[in-house]
Order: structure tokens, then sequence, then C-alpha cells
């Protein structure tokens, strides 16, 4: 197995863990969680983990990447388990701080069916040997989202002290630019998704 494989096999083992160090009740155990004030922001030692951890899995994603393509290193296993790493990461976060109130359930839904009708179309697209390339939106997407989710892991730190929540808009931002992308994808394919109505 090659480093880039590597990178994303251990960013799909670290999402079960991540999940795990979230939800453990700590309280049930006698283990006391201190917080602290960062940037004008009540922040908890969990808050840090969680977010050094998902900061840490993001990262070996865009490490992946580049090494793959810098030393030509791109493999079949390597399309399969990347975007399942990429999104087990996203999703299982969004739906952690959606179950602890601090994400809209309705942005979750929305970006969760865009990826569901997007790996349909990505299926139709193999099967017709059509690769669709990632677009700006694409991309645009998965950066709002991990800045945003960052972000609510540590409590909109420094803007919550103008009272501007930049962690809310910066995921509402990602809900667009999911749907745009997933409209593209949609577009980008259409001539096979249709063909057979």
């Amino acid at each position: 197995m090659n480093t880039p494989n590597k990178l994303s096999v251990a960013r799909l083992i670290s999402v079960p863990l991540f999940i795990i160090i979230y939800l453990f009740p700590y309280g049930q155990f006698g283990i006391s969680i201190p917080s602290y004030s960062i940037l004008w922001t009540e922040i908890s030692v969990l808050d840090i983990v969680c977010f050094l951890f998902f900061v840490g899995a993001s990262l070996t994603d865009m490490l992946d990447g580049h090494i793959a393509r810098k030393y030509h290193l791109i493999t079949t296993f390597g399309k399969f388990i990347d975007p399942i790493a990429d999104k087990a990461l996203v999703n299982s976060s969004m739906i952690l701080l959606t179950m602890s109130g601090r994400m809209n359930i309705v942005l979750l839904l929305i970006m969760i069916l865009r990826d569901t009708f997007v790996d349909g179309v990505r299926m139709v697209a193999a099967g017709n040997n059509k690769v669709v390339a990632a677009s700006y939106w694409g991309k645009a997407k998965t950066v709002t989202q991990m800045v945003g989710i960052s972000l609510i892991l540590l409590n909109n730190p420094f803007f919550t002290a103008f009272d501007f929540p930049l962690d809310q808009i910066l995921m509402y931002l990602a809900t667009f630019f999911s749907v745009i992308s997933g409209i593209k994808y949609i577009i980008a394919c259409k001539d096979y998704i249709f063909k057979s109505m």
C-alpha cells in the first residue's frame, strides 16, 4: 500500500475514534472536563481535542491527494477509499454537531442528500466511462465545510465576542456551494442520466 492510500485509510480509521471521543459519557465515569477562556470564548479541553483530531484528519485529505498527483501514485483503491474517508469524516462530524444542537439539521440533510445524488451521478458517469472533474464549487464546499466545522468545534472563537456567527454562516455557505456543485454534476451528466427514460 502506497503512502497516499495509507493516509486515506488512517483518515477512515480516525472517524470512529473521533466519534468515541466526542460522545464518550465522561460524566458517568466521574471525569471532569475543564474549560478555558480562549479568544474571548469558553472552550473545553474536549472541544480542543476534537478540533485537533478533525483538523489532523482533514489535513491528510489534502496531503494524500498532493502526494498521489505529484509522484503519480494514483490507484484504483485510492479512488475508492479517498472519497469514502472524506465523506465519513465530514458527515460524521456534522451529524455529531447536529445531535448536540450546534448545527442546523436542515443544512445537514441538504448536504447528505446532495452527496447521495452526486454518488449516483458518479456511478452513472463511471458506467459510461465519463470522468466528471471536481468543480470550483465542490472545492469551495469542502473548504467552507472544514473551516465551519472547525470553528463550531471551538465555539466560534474570537467572533463570539462580537456576536458574529461566522461558524454558522460558513455552514450555510457550504450548503449553498454543495447544492450548486450537485446541480453542476447532474447537468454535466444529464445525457447519461436521462438517456433511457
